[in-house]
């Protein structure tokens, strides 16, 4: 019989030793695995509004960036995917939870401008319509705000984050789906070709591209090279600046180059809201968090469980619904710059006010505007949202916005870059305006956590329709026993400015005819543009879920 030395009786012994250590590392890895739901993620994950652009932000983690640079990738991917949505040339709200669980919102949503037109506000339209004109154009803080969140957050150069969408830009993709059909709207179609945005959305002939042509960007492209080397001041004080300045005046527009040097981004704590036993941090005015709070704390009071979904009980919530939204409504004109108007509409979050409202809120029926003190104002689409959490624990709900679709519908030729139209947010919500103000918004980011350490990054787009699209998912999921996906993807019903209640297509037939019977009115609202996305992670898996109707689709690992 062979006699091993004692050394390498060791050697083998302890080579088994690691073998069987790996092996069960390797099983309780499968079954923690197998523990999480299909679909869900391990690590990280963004949740955008296309599978592109949240691709481009999981790259991004993938090579190691937070979650603050898979968000500005997949915002500057959006600019390219979504045009009509957001882009360099407008303004964001984003709130992050840092792994240490502070939450801070960063608000570098447009201004109004040093000169500005002194009767601007007769410009309001007075029906839900378009708002083109360069005169509408704030001072765009999206770049400063990304350089600030950078600075912050940001693990990889900022380069490396334009570097999908340059590419993007300058190759060109095949015409988004979701973009097509929007062009393919009659009401889109005739906006944008007459338009200077015909420049990159139509043919030579000056026909709108269609669903099987190549959108391509290259003078964005240009311009965000020289961004992606220089950082965010080549746009605010160099040759950019002022590009897009001569292209604003020839348009019509106020903006001077004092402006963008000017600007500059608000950091400030998250208002911290209790629902029960979860914590909701939302963006302060003039973000639209209050309003979203004020609606759940309302509803947080009506006791809602899982069986609110049966029968006659579905009816009398959703009327509960409506009621508190009409209330919303009427404090609407609340919600204004703070540090412009002496208001921080902290009442709406005060419990002794919520509970003094929810007494007017009668189980059987409904009122004239007069009795919500409803100011009717104007209604308008657009904006996106894109939720992301990073393996570090760092979380970012973020909204980014050109304001309405196709912003104001001016196109800078030397930049590539579109121009918002937010100062036209002022209509219907304030009696003036003023130089370097912030206009009022529905823009509402949010993160929510849970005492057993469950996190869930959520927001939405779609104008006047976030506050009830995030505030119905919020619902669905918080109270409703609803999955994210299901809570995001149920219809939701939405009261416009003159508090008629309109319902997205597939709502339940029989729960509008029980409403009818409350004595709500209902609306013809055509344009269900509301979509929400978001991230949640909950005993070590993440859910993501981009809204189907915007044809998204999240990423992660």
């Amino acid at each position: 019989m062979a006699k091993y030395k004692p050394w390498l009786v060791c050697c083998l012994v302890l080579a088994g030793l690691i073998c069987a250590v790996a092996l069960v590392c390797l099983c309780v890895a499968t079954l923690v695995d197998r523990g999480c739901p299909s679909g869900s993620f391990r690590h990280a994950a963004v949740s955008a509004d296309s599978q592109r652009c949240s691709e481009v932000g999981r790259n991004i983690l993938q090579q190691g960036g937070s979650a603050a640079d898979g968000a500005i990738a997949a915002l500057l991917c959006t600019s390219v995917v979504n045009p009509q949505s957001m882009g360099i040339g407008g303004g964001s709200i984003v709130t992050i939870r840092n792994k240490t669980g502070h939450v801070k919102v960063y608000n570098f949503r447009e201004t109004v401008p040093r000169a500005f037109k002194p009767d601007l506000l007769s410009d309001c339209p007075t029906t839900m319509t378009m708002s083109p004109g360069a005169q509408w154009i704030g001072v765009p803080g999206e770049l400063r705000g990304y350089w600030a969140i950078h600075k912050q957050y940001g693990k990889l150069s900022w380069a490396k984050l334009f570097e999908p969408t340059i590419r993007l830009a300058r190759e060109g993709i095949n015409m988004p789906p979701f973009l097509a059909r929007l062009l393919n709207e009659p009401f889109a179609k005739k906006f944008v070709e007459k338009s200077s945005l015909c420049q990159i959305f139509c043919h030579k002939n000056k026909t709108i591209l269609g669903q099987n042509d190549i959108l391509k960007f290259p003078k964005l492209a240009d311009t965000m090279e020289i961004i992606a080397k220089q950082g965010a001041e080549a746009f605010y004080t160099h040759k950019i600046g002022h590009d897009l300045i001569e292209d604003i005046k020839a348009a019509g527009g106020t903006l001077t180059m004092e402006d963008l040097r000017s600007f500059k981004v608000r950091v400030e704590d998250a208002w911290t809201v209790p629902l029960g036993d979860i914590q909701m941090h939302i963006a302060p005015p003039p973000a639209g968090g209050a309003m979203l709070a004020f609606i759940l704390r309302l509803m947080e009071g009506f006791s809602l469980t899982p069986s609110s979904l049966d029968g006659d009980q579905k009816i009398q919530m959703y009327h509960l619904f409506i009621e508190a939204a009409k209330f919303a409504n009427g404090q609407k004109r609340s919600i204004r710059d703070p540090d412009f108007n002496g208001k921080s509409a902290d009442h709406l979050i005060d419990p002794s006010f919520i509970n003094r409202i929810r007494e007017r809120i009668f189980s059987n029926t409904s009122h004239d505007s007069s009795y919500y003190n409803v100011k009717p104002s104007s209604d308008h689409m657009g904006t996106t949202h894109l939720s992301v959490l990073d393996e570090d624990g760092l979380a970012v709900s973020a909204t980014s916005t050109i304001n309405h679709l196709f912003g104001g519908a001016i196109y800078s030729p030397r930049t590539g870059i579109i121009l918002n139209n937010e100062l036209s947010d002022f209509c219907g919500r304030a009696d003036r305006v003023t130089a370097g103000e912030q206009p009022p918004s529905s823009m509402t980011p949010v993160i929510l956590e849970s005492k057993s350490g469950g996190l869930l990054a959520i927001g939405g787009s779609g104008g006047s329709m976030i506050t009830s699209a995030v505030a119905m998912s919020l619902m669905n999921r918080l109270w409703l026993g609803m999955n994210l996906k299901d809570a995001i993807a149920a219809p939701i019903v939405f009261v416009d400015s003159k508090n008629n209640v309109n319902f997205e297509p597939g709502f339940n037939e029989s729960v509008k005819d029980g409403l009818k019977a409350y004595g709500h009115k209902f609306g013809e609202w055509k344009y269900f543009f509301n979509v929400v996305n978001a991230v949640e992670k909950e005993n070590g898996c993440i859910a993501a879920v981009s809204d189907s109707r915007k044809k998204g689709v999240s990423a992660g690992y």
